[in-house]
């Protein structure tokens, strides 16, 4: 079984890893935070990354499948209105 995804990054992290998306291949289903691993070669995930699964927010332990869309998100931050 060959699993084929997109992997997107955001903001600072697109920045950190100077690129905004990844076509990836695996022959296992992976969890969104096999992923990340897996995607940026074990960088370490900075504290409160969002991620989501074909548009929606999920938690880092949900499964992928073949076709899904992942995205990597920086924590937001409120501003002074």
């Amino acid at each position: 079984m060959t699993v084929s995804i997109k992997v997107r990054y955001f903001a600072s992290l697109k920045e950190l890893l100077g690129r905004s998306e990844d076509m990836l291949e695996f022959d296992q289903a992976l969890s969104v935070a096999d992923v990340w691993v897996k995607a940026t070669e074990s960088k370490v995930m900075p504290d409160n990354t969002l991620a989501a699964l074909n548009m929606e927010y999920v938690a880092l332990d949900c499964v992928v499948s073949d076709g899904d869309e992942v995205a990597f998100f920086p924590p937001v931050t409120g501003g002074a209105i």
